[in-house]
């Protein structure tokens, strides 16, 4: 019988209610910890290190890039952005559960270095949908809102990559969904002979 924590990684595209469904998983299971990623951009007001972002220098991450000490990173906007091992391996080897929100690019490579990680693809009902919720949003211009459905029409094609693909329709209904669907795999692993 297995005490390892799971990893778990959870990936949609912008507007399908991903932040939303994560802060509601996590305020149902327990044993649930979010991955703090290292970042190389300055702190935003309010900001802490080590609870927000892991802040280090860009010489600093590429030195750890080197060092091969992340699960996965990317450059955005000049800065680098990147998950940390050692971080989320600590918390399962204490037997924590650990969840990535994770866009497709940065879950592949999680993926890749982590097979027995569970990954989740959230699915928006419909584009029609999709689109709607963006622009309800009242957060994007509508050149935005049209790249990131475009966006979303290729990170959909990426989810038959992943280990279960969900529906968001209804937060409670899919939050639901997902909570069952951690509880079986850690079952299943549990029982699992090594």
């Amino acid at each position: 019988m297995s005490d390892r924590g799971l990893l778990v990684i959870i990936s949609a595209p912008s507007g399908c209610g991903k932040s939303t469904i994560i802060s509601h998983l996590m305020s149902i299971r327990d044993n649930f910890r979010f991955s703090i990623s290292a970042t190389t951009r300055a702190p935003r007001t309010g900001e802490q290190d080590g609870k927000d972002y892991f802040f280090i220098s860009k010489e600093r991450f590429r030195q750890l890039i080197d060092e091969d000490s992340f699960l996965e990173y990317a450059v955005y906007v000049d800065n680098y952005y990147g998950t940390p091992k050692s971080a989320v391996q600590e918390k399962l080897d204490a037997g924590i559960d650990v969840i990535l929100d994770i866009e497709v690019k940065g879950a592949l490579q999680v993926m890749e270095k982590c097979p027995n990680a569970l990954s989740i693809f959230i699915m928006p009902p419909s584009f029609e949908e999709l689109e709607s919720r963006l622009v309800l949003r009242g957060m994007d211009s509508k050149e935005v809102i049209k790249h990131r459905l475009e966006a979303a029409r290729l990170e959909c094609l990426l989810s038959e990559q992943y280990d279960y693909i969900v529906v968001n329709d209804e937060l409670f209904r899919v939050t639901q969904e997902i909570d069952d669907i951690i509880s079986a795999e850690k079952f299943l692993r549990r029982n699992r002979p090594n």
